[in-house]
């Protein structure tokens, strides 16, 4: 992709959607914190059945810890991993309490020392919930970013830095959202449907799919 392609392929991923957010539930920073430490190599649709049930019972990490690890296990027990997620969980929220006064922290660095909490983590949660222009790549990202020749990269913090320095700043904040859904919804793996992509235009994939 040209540089001055990429200006006009997020200006018309933004108008489709202008305001992009999670697909992940979450009403307070921790409550976002816990649902992307339990999603990774889990679908959004999962996690947001199993935290419906959680949340409502136990949303700080106080109460994760009240719970106890057995009591954490049954709520997120339809979740891929589960067990070390739990243990993972219930480790953070120790740390939270212990270190943070039960607060999120907002910095990278305090987000990382988190059990289970990686750097696609700490960039879903700095971005989200404070806002900062971070990229967390995910496989549809990585996919999408290679694709269409927007920051390829043979790894996601190769594609993460790409990023950084080709997306527009006026985009910077919204656009892993962008493209997040334009990976799980048009830009799909096996075969994307580049017959009704509306940023076609702008990739470099040269097999496009022309329809069903």
């Amino acid at each position: 992709m040209k540089k001055d392609q990429i200006e006009p392929f997020f200006a018309t991923l933004k108008a489709a959607n202008p305001q992009p957010n999670t697909e992940l539930e979450y009403t307070s920073v921790f409550e976002l914190l816990a649902a992307v430490l339990l999603s990774a190599q889990a679908t959004d649709v999962g996690v947001n059945k199993a935290t419906r049930k959680l949340f409502p019972v136990a949303n700080t990490p106080q109460a994760i810890l009240d719970l106890g690890l057995a009591g954490l296990e049954n709520y997120v027990k339809t979740i891929g991993l589960f067990r070390s997620k739990a243990k993972h969980l219930m480790e953070t929220c120790r740390i939270l309490v212990e270190q943070h006064g039960g607060i999120v922290p907002r910095t990278r660095e305090a987000l990382e020392a988190l059990p289970g909490v990686g750097r696609k983590t700490a960039n879903v949660v700095l971005n989200v919930a404070f806002g900062q222009p971070t990229m967390a790549v995910d496989t549809h990202i990585f996919r999408v970013s290679n694709r269409t020749g927007l920051a390829p990269g043979k790894n996601p913090l190769q594609v993460e830095l790409k990023l950084e320095k080709r997306v527009p700043a006026q985009y910077a904040v919204d656009s892993h959202h962008w493209l997040i859904l334009h990976g799980r919804y048009v830009c799909m793996a096996r075969k994307p449907l580049c017959f009704k992509c509306a940023v076609s235009q702008y990739c470099d994939f040269k097999p496009k799919t022309l329809s069903e």
